[in-house]
This record gives C-alpha cells, structure tokens and sequence, in this order.
C-alpha cells in the first residue's frame, strides 16, 4: 500500500466522460489499496474563459479580484470528481486550495507556497477517503484567494506530496512523457525513461511545457519521486511515463544531450549608449525587478568611449510594459536609445552529460551555421548551452539541432 498524490491537467479533466475516466482510474487505485489524494485543473479553455471574461468587464482587471474569478474553474472540477468518486461507490470529498490552507504569500496570480496544513487531509486518508484538492491557488495571511500562476496545479501537486511525504507524485497530462524535444516539430522525437530533476528544471525553465517550473524546484528540493504520465491511455494499462529522479540514480553512461528546448515567448530590449560606470546594470535592472518582471539572458558590451551597450531579454507578454520602463530609466541615466525586439526565440541543448564531454557548445554553433542561422545572445550553465535567434528560425533550428546530438536514435 502506498501514499500516492495524482495530479490531472485540463485537457484529462476537460469533459464529463473525461471526468469519469479519472474516477474509474483513481478507483483501481483505491482497490489495489492505495490512499489516494488528487489534484485537478479546471476544465480546458476554463481559465481562458473566466480570464477573457474579466477582461471584459476592465482591460487590466485588478489582481485581487482576478484571483477570484481564476480560482472558480478549479471548484468546479473538484466538485464534479468527487461526485464522479462516489458514485463509484468510494468516500471522496473535495478541497478548495484555502480550504486545505495551502498558505501563500500576497503576490496575486503569481502567489508561491509558504506551508501546507496537511492534517485534515491525512485524517480523511485515514478515513478512507480520496481527497480530491484544487490546483493552481491558495489563501495567503488575511484570507485572500491566491493563484500560483498558469500550469501552477503542477506546483499544488508535488507540494501536496511533499507536506504528506507520499510514495510518488504522478503528473497525468495528455502526453506520455517528457520527450527529447516537442514531437510535433519532431516526429521522431523520443519519449525519455528517466532524466534528472537538474535536466527537468532546465528544461521546464527553458519553454518545456510539460512540467512547472516551480513543481519541479519543489519535487528536487523535498526529493519527491515524480513521474509524467498520459491520462489518455485505458486505466491500468498506461505506459512507464518518464521518472524524474535524482542524477544519482542514473546510469553513469547518461547521454551527452538529453533533450531540446525551446520558448517562443521571448523579447529582448537593448539601452544603447549607456554610460560606462559602476552601478548602471542596477539603475537599468533595479526598476525592471521592481516591476516584478522576470530577466533571462543578459549581455554588457565592452565599454568603448566611456559608453556601453546592454541588452536583456523578458517574456514577450512583458515586453511593452518593460520599454515604458525603460524609457524613463533612458532619461535618468542618460542613454542615448532604446531598442526591441519581440520575435525572437530561444533554443537550448540540455543534459548533465555535458559536465564530462566538451564541444557541445561548439557542435551546436556550427550546426546552426551551416543552415545560416545567426545567433544573436549566448547563455550557457554546467548543463545547457542556450542561444537567442530570430523566431522565423525556431523550428528549423530545433529539428537540425535534434540530429546533429542524434536523439532521433534509440537509446542504448
């Protein structure tokens, strides 16, 4: 008998029959004699709807209020689930987010975890009861709704399986893995057995849309075994998925490359002719973190004639409320322009294997040379190389890169 903590996306919750199929699903579970704690999504297009709908009523809603509003899809499918639970015959009851205190700080529809108060949950385990809790939100001190930000049931899940020390945290989705790069861009992409949570944060960090990031920061920290698995395959008969685990775990023959990622949603700004003293990264940087704006790639030109140039790259969302910010900075330090760029992309080579193999960077580079593509930022850690390109070459870029690291072929 185990512990396990299921969390089920959108798209798996995204009907009725599809409601019913996790309810048969969790049953076999339940009659294998596990204890059983789900966490659901709202139904796909759901948080859409309610967003659009908010947008409607103002076109920058206050943040408070949106939480609100965000949080209602959740209700519902925990509602519908442990309806679907019980007349399967089992003891199901449902959780909102605040009703199992998942505390939060006030950062509305971004909020991070602070603790969980586990104690009602596993008094209903021992009870007999699958508890089926609401993803994606939280209350935090006073009492206001909060939400983790988009895929953040992810975050819920793994946190919810940390806080009550589960035997495993299943992540069901509409895809049966984390695969060497998006198969719809490459067919021949693999699904991956295993791959470590340094390889899996990377990747989630980097435009993998598979995982959270922040589910993956918390299943590594609280060392939570984490497995990816499709809630499209008949219940009891679903593939391995893929094991997130510690690199320790793995065989030392690990790959060179585990997989491509990419992220279409970048922008980069560049301040031309900064002047060249102590302090300006900050004076440019400070207010851009003030903003709560998240900077990815930065790079300072060599100074040249007492001035510089520097460019960072933000999600594209961000990028028209990154340059009025700058624009005002531009006065205060006395830069001479402001430029942009919102369609670019970022594509990244990942694998811990990097650490004992040199030349992946160079590999990639002339790669991407030899079909013309010019790289226009670098940014590199022990385990990825990353590079800033034109969006129009995305894919191609990803499809070549695939080849040249050979993950089209089999594992040995």
């Amino acid at each position: 008998m185990a512990l396990i903590v299921q969390k089920y996306g959108g798209t798996s919750v995204g009907k009725p029959d599809r409601i019913k199929s996790v309810a048969r699903r969790v049953a076999g579970y339940v009659a294998r004699g596990h204890k059983m704690v789900i966490v659901v999504s709202a139904m796909s297009g759901e948080t859409n709807r309610l967003l659009g709908l908010a947008k409607e009523i103002s076109p920058t809603p206050d943040p408070r209020e949106l939480d609100v509003i965000a949080s209602t899809g959740e209700q519902v499918t925990i509602g519908l689930l442990a309806m679907a639970l019980k007349d399967l015959g089992l003891k199901a009851r449902s959780y909102t987010g605040g009703q199992v205190r998942i505390l939060t700080d006030d950062a509305h529809t971004k909020a991070r975890i602070l603790s969980i108060d586990e104690q009602n949950i596993k008094r209903d385990l021992d009870e007999g009861h699958v508890v089926v809790v609401a993803g994606f939100q939280g209350v935090d001190e006073k009492g206001n709704i909060t939400t983790l930000g988009r895929g953040g049931s992810d975050t819920t899940g793994v946190a919810l399986a940390a806080a009550l020390g589960a035997d495993e945290c299943q992540i069901y989705t509409d895809v049966d893995g984390v695969y060497t790069t998006d198969p719809r861009i490459v067919p021949e992409a693999r699904r991956l057995d295993r791959i470590t949570f340094e390889e899996m944060l990377e990747m989630a960090s980097l435009g993998s849309k598979v995982l959270q990031i922040r589910s993956v920061e918390f299943a590594g920290k609280y060392k939570v075994k984490l497995r990816v698995l499709s809630s499209f395959e008949d219940e009891g008969h679903e593939g391995p998925g893929t094991l997130i685990t510690v690199e320790e775990d793995v065989n030392m023959e690990q790959p060179i490359i585990s997989g491509i990622a990419f992220n279409r949603d970048e922008a980069k700004l560049t301040v031309l002719g900064v002047p060249d003293r102590p302090g300006i990264a900050y004076q440019i940087l400070g207010p851009i973190a003030d903003a709560n704006i998240d900077v990815d790639m930065i790079i300072q030109n060599v100074g040249h004639d007492g001035s510089t140039d520097f460019s960072f790259t933000v999600n594209r969302g961000e990028y028209t409320k990154a340059m009025g910010i700058l624009e005002s900075v531009r006065q205060h330090i006395g830069a001479r322009e402001i430029t942009g760029d919102n369609k670019i992309c970022k594509v990244s080579a990942v694998g811990v294997g990097m650490r004992s193999h040199p030349g992946v960077a160079s590999k990639m580079f002339r790669t991407l040379a030899e079909e013309g593509i010019n790289i226009q930022m670098i940014s590199t850690s022990e385990i990825k190389v990353s590079v800033v390109l034109d969006e129009k070459y995305l894919e191609l870029a990803v499809r070549v890169l695939h080849r040249a690291f050979e993950l089209d072929q089999p594992a040995q």
